[in-house]
């Protein structure tokens, strides 16, 4: 199989605003993660969005990455997707390869 580089992007709150809610900036982490892909679904919205698709990937991370990511998008081919949950790792015992942990991602256009 072949991986390939991903960057993470990480919230970080910067402060609240005027309405005493946070400001949130997405940060690069400093170094690509590689990752194994696997293509999810494609998807046209409903009638109400007639050019909107949805597009989703599920991405295997290595045991080396332990960061949480929660809330954090991930930029793959130029285009950035949502991280959808908590995504976690398989146990030990169960992937004997490099990449336990499966995180699905999503982009939603139009």
């Amino acid at each position: 199989m072949k991986a390939v580089d991903v960057t993470i992007l990480r919230p970080v709150e910067m402060g609240t605003d005027s309405m005493n809610e946070p400001i949130v900036e997405l940060r690069e982490e400093a170094k690509p993660v590689r990752v194994i892909t696997s293509p999810g679904s494609s998807a046209e919205l409903d009638a109400t969005r007639p050019d909107g698709v949805r597009v989703s990937w599920t991405l295997h991370f290595p045991k080396t990455y332990t960061n949480s990511l929660r809330a954090c998008r991930v930029k793959l081919f130029g285009i950035v997707y949502r991280v959808i949950g908590d995504p976690q790792p398989y146990m030990p015992e169960n992937t004997p390869g490099m990449w336990n942990r499966p995180v699905e991602v999503e982009a939603v256009d139009g």
